[in-house]
């Protein structure tokens, strides 16, 4: 049996491009060294509250780290719902659709997700334009429709920063006519950009058209991870677009849902100022994104738009103080070997695919 679970691992590799010059597993992000850095957990037991369903089981015993499907951007569409038709490419009259009915983009694999992010009108209707969230761009962009998705591919995306890129600033217009037809309102007729205000983003699969589970686990996990970040001044609800904070969306199905609750966290360059220097070409990146010794805490110069992103699953609400200490503000990661799926990390050059 071992044997087999081993030859199936092999072969999704190689199904997913794997070359063999990925990130390893102790490569990719810093694991957690509780003889240095303590404990994950302040053994608060009273105050652990948030469980998940009697009955709530999920696959154990697979290897998650390295079988993630590479991706070059991705695009969070708000839709203002937790929950979607089965593909949210059949979403009828959607962004989503459009942008899967659209010729990709040229810079690689954008990954789709449909999200819980208000539309700038407040509805769930498609047939208002709304707004989409750009990533690792850390931007934002409004006015879109599926009528504009073209425009956006190949005057935004296309000219956007992918995992692969080097720490430069971010260098999007902030705005670009749209080509829709003559009596189109004025105001939607231009896509405009602006920057994502927070320092790091939690998502979280909460699709239930795809698995009960992600259904389940998705309100827990945010709930517990709000009550870490809030006396830490760093939760943003949906409305919240303070400068700084982490900001926690539901997403769409992202794979593997036997491991819920899934969780891709996108990170700016020490987006804290906590992060551990691991050389001269790590401190250069950071200096020249404007973060360098205070990360969070000082203005941005330069937008690089996130530095890392770090996808974790089988993550139980238990999980989340440790998270949010060692993975949201310091860029480690708790339990590598049972959660860490993949990732990338621009500063550095690796990726995990």
């Amino acid at each position: 049996m071992g044997g087999l679970k081993s030859l199936l691992t092999s072969a999704k590799r190689l199904a997913i491009g794997d070359s063999g010059t990925k990130a390893g597993i102790d490569d990719l992000f810093p694991a957690v060294d509780k003889s240095v850095d303590g404990d994950d957990c302040d053994h608060d037991c009273e105050s652990c509250s948030v469980r998940y369903p009697k009955g709530f089981k999920i696959d154990e015993s697979d290897e998650l780290f390295g079988l993630v499907k590479g991706w070059s951007t991705h695009v969070l569409v708000a839709t203002g719902k937790t929950d979607w038709v089965r593909d949210v490419a059949d979403e009828k009259g959607s962004v989503m659709q459009a942008i899967a009915n659209c010729k990709g983009p040229s810079n690689g694999r954008l990954m789709l997700s449909a999200s819980n992010i208000p539309t700038p009108h407040h509805t769930s209707d498609y047939s208002e334009p709304t707004r989409v969230l750009l990533l690792p761009a850390f931007t934002i962009i409004d006015n879109v429709t599926p009528a504009t998705v073209p425009a956006l591919i190949t005057d935004v995306i296309d000219k956007a920063p992918t995992n692969k890129s080097p720490l430069v600033p971010v260098e999007l217009p902030a705005s670009l006519p749209a080509p829709l037809p003559e009596g189109t309102p004025a105001a939607i007729r231009e896509l405009t950009t602006q920057p994502c205000p927070h320092r790091a983003l939690i998502l979280l699969c909460s699709q239930k058209t795809r698995d009960a589970r992600c259904g389940q686990s998705a309100p827990l996990i945010r709930k517990e991870l709000q009550r870490h970040l809030q006396p830490l001044g760093l939760y943003r609800d949906l409305d919240d677009e303070r400068p700084g904070g982490v900001g926690i969306y539901f997403i769409s199905h992202v794979g593997g849902h036997k491991y819920s609750a899934n969780m891709m966290i996108y990170r700016r360059p020490d987006a804290f100022g906590r992060d551990a220097k691991k050389d001269d070409g790590d401190n250069a990146a950071q200096e020249k994104s404007g973060q360098g010794e205070k990360g969070g805490q000082q203005e941005q110069i330069d937008d690089v738009g996130a530095a890392q992103c770090i996808w974790l699953a089988r993550v139980r609400p238990e999980d989340c103080e440790g998270i949010v200490k060692f993975t949201i503000l310091q860029g480690k990661v708790v339990k590598p070997q049972s959660q860490l799926r993949g990732g990338f990390d621009r500063a550095r050059g690796l990726l995990s695919w």
